[in-house]
């Protein structure tokens, strides 16, 4: 395996322009492709629309552009987004997000059926590196695409954003490969085990229980692989300062860090970065936040609960989180998931474990049991979605009712945005003009607040 890094460059006050990303993306690949001395196609791992602000799209497209050279002895073979469990992406969603990459060259992953397992950590290793909070053994499993064979791929490039993660503490590097192109059951296990061990003691830390099974699952089966170059990105939203003096809009987005490599050196030093300017540290707590959802980003609870785990741990205890949810259309991302929502609902850490214990249906679908802890507020506080439909037939996206079915309560959607106009306010703490103080997270996965 391939120990080297190509550019680690960044810091918190960075700014990378687009010229500097494709000049040191190009650069690296360049070099990687030297090192792998090897002819064949390559195939890119970026992830989907979720992680539409990472630059991804556009890193892949430089790829692309790269592969499709003349000159380039190594091809485009495919790019296979990293969907997980998620939906896969729509002909709209793939040209927004990826405008120079060829259409023809995307394939779907199908985290149920396109698996092959590479091999399986102990029960006893994974109890060990869990802290005792489950016993069972771990399928290191990655879509059947990127297994190793003499007519197959050269180069696996992994591109993505590291940034903190409910369930990995940071997201990336390998959990792009067996979270990303995995299978049921080890996205199942993954999860779980984070959840179980307890999210708080995970979010914005490089090192885990679950970040430690990646890690020996590509320690010990990166042989059954090609080659993985990691392409890794540090993103945060610019002050109003740095906007105003690049000409950019309120809260727009900077790229603070660019980290390529083979090895797992580029992911700590972008999970250094990232903590640096990721990882938000109030001074008093939170007795109100609102959050806002991006239509096409969040159209489940699923993702959209990015809003409660990324800030639950800011949140006072009696407080209330308003999620400001246009886009909200059901809770899970697949309808075997949505349906186990529905039945058990977000209920407390305990709670959830309990169920699993005694239910068939939860126990056999653990990232659900996992998500539905991750969706709680512990009872802390209250946990407000706003949606356009207060009952069937009088708009669009989830109802009342179903909001409030799985332990949320309901707000409307269209006085929400009359009383918190997303425009007008600041990312962080804002005083409006009856004296309310509100804290406001415009997009909650480029963070995480405590």
């Amino acid at each position: 395996m391939i120990e080297k890094t190509y550019i680690a460059k960044g810091c918190s006050a960075s700014d990378l322009c687009d010229d500097e990303l494709d000049e040191l993306l190009s650069q690296a690949l360049s070099e990687a492709l030297a090192d792998i001395n090897n002819a064949g196609p390559v195939i890119i791992l970026p992830p989907d629309i979720t992680r539409f602000h990472s630059r991804a799209g556009f890193l892949t497209g430089i790829a692309s552009c790269r592969l499709s050279d003349s000159n380039s002895r190594n091809k485009l073979g495919a790019v296979l987004p990293a969907l997980g469990t998620h939906m896969a992406m729509t002909d709209a969603q793939l040209n927004r997000m990826f405008p120079g990459t060829p259409k023809d060259k995307f394939l779907v992953h199908d985290w149920r059926n396109d698996v092959s397992e590479l091999g399986r950590l102990e029960a006893d290793w994974v109890e060990k590196a869990c802290s005792g909070a489950v016993c069972y053994d771990w399928p290191v499993q990655v879509n059947k695409l990127l297994r190793k064979k003499e007519d197959g791929f050269s180069l696996i490039l992994s591109i993505g954003q590291v940034v903190p993660h409910e369930v990995a503490g940071m997201a990336n590097h390998a959990k792009n490969i067996f979270v990303g192109t995995g299978g049921k059951e080890a996205i199942d296990k993954s999860h779980f085990a984070g959840a179980a061990y307890g999210m708080e003691k995970i979010m914005g830390m490089a090192d885990t229980p679950v970040r430690a099974l990646f890690d020996e699952g590509l320690r010990r089966y990166s042989n059954e692989l090609p080659p993985v170059l990691w392409v890794l990105t540090v993103v945060s939203a610019r002050t109003n300062s740095e906007a105003e003096a690049k000409g950019k809009a309120r809260g727009s987005l900077a790229v603070r860090g660019l980290f390529i490599g083979f090895g797992r050196e580029c992911f700590e030093k972008a999970a250094a970065l990232s903590a640096e300017v990721n990882v938000n540290t109030l001074n008093e707590r939170v007795n109100k936040a609102v959050v806002y959802l991006e239509p096409e980003e969040y159209r489940t609870t699923w993702l959209g609960n990015k809003a409660i785990y990324r800030t639950r741990m800011a949140i006072a205890d009696g407080g209330e989180l308003l999620i400001l949810a246009p886009g909200l259309e059901r809770f899970g991302e697949d309808l075997g998931m949505d349906s186990l929502i529905r039945k058990y609902g977000y209920r407390p850490r305990n709670e959830i474990i309990a169920k699993a214990a005694e239910n068939t249906d939860l126990n056999e679908n653990l990232s659900a049991a996992a998500h539905l802890i991750h969706g709680s507020s512990e009872g802390r506080f209250t946990v407000r979605y706003c949606t356009y439909s207060e009952a069937p037939g009088k708009g669009s996206g989830l109802t009342r009712k179903e909001i409030e079915s799985v332990g949320f309560e309901w707000g409307s959607l269209k006085e929400a945005q009359e009383h918190y106009d997303i425009t007008k306010l600041n990312s962080g703490w804002n005083i409006l003009s009856g004296g309310e103080k509100i804290f406001f997270v415009p997009n909650p996965a480029l963070g995480l607040w405590r």
